[in-house]
């Protein structure tokens, strides 16, 4: 079983059944065997912007305010998570590969408001994938998921539309073959 740590990517089967997860993949934030793991959906667009859900100075069209969010999970969909480049951002936890989550959201958005930190340089989600204590390796050893280790760079480099797909054939070998696996088999 590949080894669970922060950083690392969650590819789902293509036959996993649940709506929540389907096709996705998730980044890993935190992982600990004895507390439960953290992690953000990386391909789940929301219909949102920031300025929707958070009440912004300035206008609407300030490059916070139009920052497009994702579908971070199922748990706890009214909080803000987010991910970005910006190694100096307080508190911020380095996932590696120029890949940071969280800090001073304060910062973040007055460095956006000055152009310092480009909006393309940040990732904002509604709503988290957690496990408790033991859950996510059991899952793995049942093949729920595919892990990709120390990956968290992609984040910024593949399109959300064909983010799964993409990273399955980038894997290649055997999971290149399931990137081409139908979403629904019967219609095949």
């Amino acid at each position: 079983m590949p080894r669970l740590r922060s950083g690392s990517l969650l590819i789902s089967q293509p036959f996993l059944g649940d709506p929540n997860f389907e096709r996705t993949v998730v980044l890993l934030c935190n992982h600990s065997e004895e507390e439960g793991s953290f992690g953000l959906v990386l391909n789940r667009p929301a219909t949102l912007q920031l300025g929707d859900v958070l009440e912004l100075p300035g206008s609407d069209a300030t490059p916070p305010a139009t920052l497009p969010l994702g579908l971070g999970g199922p748990v706890q969909p009214d909080t803000l998570h987010y991910l970005h480049r910006r190694p100096g951002l307080e508190h911020a936890v380095d996932l590696g590969q120029d890949v940071f989550w969280g800090g001073d959201f304060r910062q973040l958005l007055a460095e956006l408001q000055t152009g310092d930190l480009s909006p393309e340089e940040v990732r904002l989600y509604v709503g988290y994938s957690g496990w408790t204590a033991g859950q996510l390796a059991e899952e793995v050893r049942e093949n729920v998921w595919i892990v990709h280790p120390n990956a968290a760079g992609k984040v910024f480099t593949l399109d959300n539309d064909a983010f799964w797909q993409s990273i399955l054939r980038e894997k290649g070998g055997r999971y290149r073959m399931l990137s081409n696996y139908p979403t629904d088999p019967r219609l095949n």
